[in-house]
């Protein structure tokens, strides 16, 4: 047997075709909250399109604190399957959005588990859990979207960070964006997300070799959407995206892309100029 099959736990795969479906109500106390936490103006009441990414602080299950693990997230099993590998990240997505949640509108969300798949390299022992949602509003559909979720081993205390990937040089347009711990605060909290690394510095720096907080994946994904619909004009039909490397909280990040108006390349660099997130957006 390889080392990627010895990865995989039959019970794993057993989790395959697993279905969990989430109602809640697009409530507009909630979209002004994060409109708030991003510095967003605009209208956000009831009746209103929901801006893109937006559906993120939405059907995320708040799991009682003795049902959590030590790093914050829900202790393993439910829904996801119990890889017993330590750390657990969102590693990218594609999403296609059909028309907009409207806010204050029904929401129900429909999640299947597609695959699970063990790889072995450089990173060590990896498992990846894709993830497919249908988000219905109303009774219309209005988005679709895959999941990549990462398992990785724990890193070794004092180990280097991985070779950085320079951001394009190319970019048409650039915006500076500069996170602090209040808005990672408030974006865990709006999304249900007890990760300590978002607000916890000593576990970040001690336990998973961070050098501070780290700014959530889907809220850089958030803002390179609000970014490509401000350059285009126009709304997305659909978006993609792939975490390359972590952003922190004690340095700005710009977002920056470039297109012909109808399909964008976007990305996120860090101060250093380190590649961070790319992504692709149709307008």
């Amino acid at each position: 047997m390889s080392e990627s099959a010895a990865l995989i736990d039959e019970d794993w795969q057993a989790w395959v075709g697993r279905k969990e479906t989430i109602r809640e109500r697009i409530a507009p106390d909630r979209v002004a909250a994060l409109a708030a936490t991003l510095g967003v103006q605009g209208q956000h009441a009831t009746g209103a399109a929901l801006p893109p990414g937006w559906h993120w602080i939405f059907f995320n299950r708040f799991m009682p604190r003795l049902e959590l693990g030590t790093d914050g997230h829900p202790k393993r099993g439910g829904f996801l399957p119990p890889v017993s590998l330590p750390r657990r990240m969102w590693a990218g997505g594609r999403l296609t959005y059909h028309r907009p949640l409207t806010i204050g509108g029904e929401g129900v969300r429909e999640s299947t588990i597609l695959k699970v798949e063990a790889k072995s390299g450089r990173a060590g022992k990896l498992v990846f859990v894709t993830v497919s949602h249908s988000i219905v509003c109303d009774g219309t559909a209005c988005i679709t979207e895959e999941q990549d979720i990462v398992y990785r081993e724990a890193a070794a205390p004092g180990s280097p960070a991985p070779a950085a990937t320079s951001a394009p040089q190319d970019g048409a347009w650039s915006e500076v964006f500069q996170p602090d711990t209040v808005l990672l605060f408030r974006y865990s909290s709006l999304t249900s997300n007890g990760h300590r690394i978002h607000y916890d510095q000593a576990y970040a720096q001690s336990e998973e070799n961070y050098p501070d907080l780290v700014v959530h994946g889907p809220l850089t994904a958030t803002l390179l959407q609000g970014f490509a619909e401000r350059r285009a004009g126009k709304p997305l039909k659909s978006f993609e995206f792939r975490g390359v490397s972590p952003l922190f909280v004690t340095s700005p990040f710009k977002l920056e892309g470039k297109g012909d108006g109808r399909m964008l390349d976007l990305w996120a660099s860090g101060q250093s100029g380190a590649l961070a997130m790319r992504a692709a957006a149709e307008v």
